[in-house]
């Protein structure tokens, strides 16, 4: 069942009047509405794609963190192949707002890590809504650590609105395992490859999407601090986030002007939701082209590279400023 938007209620009131009349249609009533449903779904598509066209930043973050969008596990489950859950940081317990372990991809062993949300009530909390803990990030480190050990690619889906801030992730050192993931990143020698499936919010997605190569899909976002937060610190208002959201430049087709990222996948018309598959389908091709081509890299220059890369992001706009 398709859940609408709050800029969508248009078009939620059209195509609940053409379901009410294909269901008279239905009813043996002697009704004919199929002409009528069909001229309305017809109005719907085109005002979906109208909708879609020329998205707002603000009501990308809307799109980005649609509930019914495809998951980690759901890009898992259909892109790769003996997938080995491993689980635990070796340290306090097993973070289960990251998944990770050993998979083939298009017949390629590679290590796969991600930010998993959850896909009804009782997954969001038992996955705390992708917001991971200390335990996380660091399960994160052995895992790449592992990868490295046996010279496999490491791809991370990163999907989270940021770390979990609670005390006790704090308590146990949220901001060094975030770091320490960073670290690790920048200093495997394996190809690295991030793809930001849905919001990617501060040093959380940075600890997993400091890579060789980082997609975004188009209706995702990537920013330093959600817009609401920054709406709160900067205006002392949260009601602001739709200004905040325009000044973060979070959209997958500022970061790509800016250089943050290196690739856009296109979705659906409608929003990843509407067609998980095609969406899912579309990341898998751009991954392959990633893979083969960092591949190709000697693994000295690949972690050159990588630390090369991220020097470099903003350096444009200060030279051109």
């Amino acid at each position: 069942m398709q859940t609408y938007l709050e800029f969508e209620k248009g078009l939620a009131e059209i195509d609940g009047k053409a379901q009410e009349l294909r269901a008279l249609d239905s009813s043996g009533k002697g009704i004919n509405a199929i002409a009528e449903a069909t001229a309305l779904e017809r109005k719907s598509e085109q005002l979906l794609k109208d909708l879609y066209r020329n998205l707002t930043a603000w009501r990308k973050c809307q799109v980005a963190r649609h509930a019914l969008r495809p998951h980690s596990m759901d890009y898992i489950n259909e892109l790769f192949t003996e997938f080995i859950l491993l689980s635990g940081d070796r340290n306090f317990s097993d973070d289960k707002a990251v998944v990770g372990g050993l998979a083939r991809f298009n017949d390629r062993p590679v290590m796969i890590i991600g930010h998993e949300k959850g896909h009804d009530t009782n997954s969001r909390l038992f996955r705390n809504f992708g917001m991971a803990r200390p335990e996380g990030y660091r399960k994160a480190v052995r895992l790449m650590d592992m990868a490295e050990r046996f010279k496999i690619p490491i791809i991370t889906l990163v999907d989270t609105p940021g770390a979990f801030p609670g005390k006790g992730a704090e308590e146990r050192g949220q901001a060094e395992a975030i770091a320490r993931t960073i670290e690790k990143c920048l200093n495997v020698t394996v190809p690295l490859v991030s793809i930001i499936i849905g919001e990617g919010g501060s040093g959380g997605a940075v600890a997993f999407a400091t890579a060789n190569k980082v997609i975004m899909l188009e209706h995702s976002i990537y920013s330093v601090i959600s817009p609401e937060g920054c709406a709160s610190i900067l205006w002392k208002d949260p009601e602001k986030m739709r200004e905040a959201a325009e000044a973060l430049k979070l959209t997958a087709q500022n970061l790509l002007e800016l250089e943050v990222i290196d690739q856009i996948v296109p979705e659906p018309i409608g929003g990843a939701q509407r067609n998980k598959l095609e969406t899912i389908r579309n990341v898998g091709s751009a991954l392959e082209q990633m893979l083969c081509d960092l591949e190709k890299i000697p693994s000295k220059q690949l972690k050159k590279e990588r630390r090369e890369k991220f020097l470099h992001v903003g350096s444009q706009g200060i030279l051109s400023n």
